[in-house]
Formats: C-alpha cells, structure tokens, sequence
C-alpha cells in the first residue's frame, strides 16, 4: 500500500458521501474533525439501540486511538447539541475504520490496492450494481478492479467510477490483518520519541492542546464544605484554640447573676 503526504491528506475530498439526515450530521461534524487534526471517513445513523450517530474518523495515515475518539467524542458532541440535527435522541459512537474498512477517498483506492473489496454501486455499470475482486489502483476518479466472478466472454477488469459508489469496502482476509499489524506497528515506531540526550540542547517544540469541554458543577449540588473547602479547618483550629485555652472556674466562686434582681 502506498503513503500520501499529510498536507494532501488533510485536503483530500470523500467522493463517496452521505444522503439525508447523515450528510447533514457529516456537514456539522467534518469542520470539528479538521480543527483536531482528523478527516471524516463516514458518519451512519441506525436504529442500533434506539438511535445511534456513528462517526467514523483517522488520522492522515490512518491511524487513530482510544484516547483519539474521546478527544472526538468531546469536541463533537456539545457540536451537535447546539446545531440539533436529529429530532430523536440519540447516542453518539465514535469509532476507527477497522480493519476491513469502507473505501471513501481516490487515495484509499491507491493506498489498498492489491487487496480484496467489495462494490456497490449507485447506477448500473456493466449490466451489474454489485462487485468483488482484487483493487488494482485507481485511475483518474475510477477504481481498477480486476473481477473475480466474471464470466466467460466478460471483461475481467472493470473502472468503476467512485462517484457513482454507494459503497466500497474492503474484504477481510489474512493479507490484509497482516498489512494493518505492519501498519500500525510503523506508526507506532514513527509516533515514538527516542530518549533525549542530556548533552544536547533542550528545544521546545510547540504543544497541540486537544480542546477540552469543561462543564462546571452546579453550586446548589455543592455543600458548604465543597464549596469552602478551607471553611471547616478553620472552624476546627477555633475550636481546638478555645478548648486549650479555656480554664475551668473554682467551685466556690459565686454565680454572677443574669438578669437583675437574681
């Protein structure tokens, strides 16, 4: 599989895209993921679980972590709570591409090819909708696919325009289990940082905060000492300076009276 640069990748338009209610989720969502340095690979709305919006997102290289999604999770969902686009509640996933991943980009086509995939088409090209077999690259805005059900006297090798896709996945096999270890072994390698030496001079690289939601707690839900964390020790050393210097009266002392006339 090939690697395209980042800078392209960040840029790289989906040819395959979303009808209705998840092509307006995708519309809200797509800018989000950009901010933070990811690309939408496909937003899906299902009635898993009463409603749920998956949003399926990577990084350039097509990678992405549990701690990734949650920093999606964050920055997406008070996104989607201000724009409302689903009238239904709903639960929000987000997730990875996996392994036997969709195809939405003419760089997925070229970065898989030599690897099984399965085709659904919106329009009917060579008298079918539906295609399987070996993804050759891509040529211009089409796949190459070289079929592996093709009859006697039909072309083997079909250009399928990704435009006119609904869907192209890949097909799981132990070929592409073994790229995806490779894969993400690398990036694993390329993410880590070797030791610094002591020698060499410190250089401060520039930080890539992930943007945080902070949602504050309800003071009325606070107690007095959540809300004055400092009030309870102080009220304590009081008591405790009064209990030392506090000298019993002698027994014989009178009692001094309190109203007149006592």
């Amino acid at each position: 599989m090939s690697e395209i640069p980042d800078r392209q990748a960040y840029s790289e338009p989906r040819l395959i895209v979303e009808q209705g209610v998840a092509a307006r989720l995708a519309a809200i969502v797509e800018p989000v993921l950009s901010g933070l340095g990811f690309r939408l690979v496909r937003v899906r709305v299902s009635g898993l679980y009463g409603c749920t919006v998956q949003v399926m997102a990577e990084r350039p290289d097509g990678t992405v972590t549990i701690e990734d999604c949650e920093a999606i999770s964050r920055a997406v969902s008070p996104v989607l709570d201000v724009a409302d686009p689903v009238e239904a509640a709903y639960r929000l996933e987000v997730s990875s591409p996996g392994i036997d991943r969709p195809l939405v980009r003419r760089s997925d086509f070229e970065r898989f090819a030599g690897h099984q995939i399965k085709v659904e088409m919106a329009i009917s090209t060579a008298g079918r909708r539906r295609f399987r077999g070996m993804l050759l690259g891509a040529q211009g805005d089409a796949a190459h696919v070289r079929r592996d059900d093709a009859a006697d006297g039909d072309e083997a090798e079909v250009l399928l325009p990704i435009g006119d896709m609904t869907e192209a996945r890949l097909v799981l096999t132990d070929a592409l289990v073994a790229e995806s270890l490779r894969r993400g072994k690398k990036a694993a390698e390329r993410n880590a940082r070797p030791p610094r030496d002591p020698q060499e001079p410190l250089v401060q690289e520039p930080l890539v905060q992930e943007p945080l939601v902070h949602e504050p707690p309800d003071k009325a839900q606070l107690s007095p000492r959540t809300q004055r964390p400092d009030k309870g020790r102080r009220e304590t050393e009081r008591r405790s300076r009064r209990s030392r210097d506090f000298q019993p009266a002698p027994a014989h002392k009178p009692r001094v009276a309190q109203h007149e006339g006592e």
